[in-house]
């Protein structure tokens, strides 16, 4: 009688360096495979033509001008606050806080355009912006930073938790500073003097907003791939112990990199406040505190790969907007097309870094 274990039938091993042909590629097959889904499932569930639906999308995000601008806009914050969070999650400090610094940096600029905005000059009022804000987003993530370095806490649970909180400051202020009292809403903030906006280029609404993002992309990619800081930020997420064994402070670099990731977060408050909605609200965020976390993680925390993972997700939010409209259709509808897009992203992923050899391979192998 043969007690020998049955063989499985393939075995699932890692691979690493695939050429980046390959890992666009599969990418590609994933997305279309993904469009071909939601065909049917639009076919299925509405009855309508799929084409056209595209179509709508499509007209949603790129119709006019103005469409296109609004689009580019989300991407620009969207990508903020995602590049915010992506040194911590290479440092493997998982901060789920995105949404409390966001609001931070806009509660700090808005407190400046209503108690500052009568008093200094217009340049001074919005470097005063620009520093408050980036340093309450730093402040703000620096709290779960502390404890994590000095007692282990919790980092997810702690950053978090910030987020209530920092809601409920929101709307302290917001009732404090609301106009006409009783509305419960703040409204547009010096509509009359502009006090505290950012300056507008040319005709071009978002455009400084985009430019100032696009900087900041740079910025991260160079940072964390050529500097010591990013190095160091590395080796920490792949072994604290590695990394005081090479000499490494590992709770200043905790620190350093929370502090950094708060202030990049502060700054989309602040683009947010000053340069696009000019109000201050507890949803001014809008969830990209949580969305970022999912943007950072597709690309694999590449800054360049954000960009395009930001670009699909607003570019499916604004195409689910007009479908509602053109089709009479539930916002919900848009989503789950957009949940069956980022399955398939996320399923083909394994087979970027994971391949799978079958027991009559895994044999021959032996053999030779």
């Amino acid at each position: 009688m043969n007690n020998k274990p049955h063989e499985p039938l393939f075995h699932v091993i890692r691979q690493n360096n695939m050429p980046w042909y390959k890992v666009w590629g599969i990418r590609a097959l994933s997305i279309i495979f993904a469009l071909l889904v939601c065909a049917v499932v639009t076919m299925i569930v509405t009855g309508d033509n799929p084409i056209e639906v595209y179509k709508t999308i499509l007209y949603g995000g790129f119709g006019t001008p103005r469409k296109t601008w609004i689009l580019l806009q989300s991407l620009a914050i969207l990508l903020c606050v995602s590049l915010a969070l992506t040194p911590a999650f290479r440092m493997r400090f998982w901060n789920i806080g995105g949404e409390g610094q966001l609001l931070m940096g806009a509660l700090a600029s808005a407190s400046c355009m209503i108690l500052l905005g009568d008093k200094v000059p217009n340049a001074l009022l919005i470097v005063i912006m620009v520093v408050l804000s980036i340093a309450a987003g730093a402040v703000w993530a620096l709290i779960p930073a502390f404890f994590k370095s000095r007692w282990g806490t919790n980092e997810t649970l702690f950053t978090l938790m910030m987020n209530y909180v920092a809601t409920q400051l929101v709307a302290y202020f917001v009732i404090v500073w609301e106009v006409p009292k009783g509305s419960g809403n703040i409204g547009i903030i010096n509509q009359n003097t502009e006090a505290g906006w950012l300056p507008q280029i040319g005709t071009y609404k978002y455009l400084l907003n985009i430019l100032i993002v696009a900087a900041i992309t740079v910025f991260f990619y160079i940072y964390l791939k050529y500097s010591k800081h990013g190095y160091e930020i590395d080796v920490v997420g792949e072994s604290e112990n590695t990394a005081r064994y090479v000499g490494i402070h590992v709770e200043k670099v905790i620190m350093r990199t929370m502090a950094l990731s708060g202030g990049i977060c502060g700054i989309a408050g602040l683009l947010l406040v000053a340069g696009t909605d000019h109000t201050l609200t507890t949803s001014i965020g809008a969830g990209r505190g949580f969305t970022g976390v999912m943007v950072a993680w597709l690309a694999n925390n590449n800054p360049i790969g954000m960009i395009f993972t930001s670009f699909l997700l607003v570019f499916m939010d604004r195409g689910s907007s007009e479908i509602s409209t053109a089709f009479g259709l539930n916002h919900a509808f848009g989503d789950i097309l957009t949940g069956i897009i980022i399955f398939f992203i996320i399923g083909m992923e394994f087979f970027i870094h994971y391949r799978l050899v079958f027991r009559r391979k895994s044999r021959e192998g032996e053999a030779s």
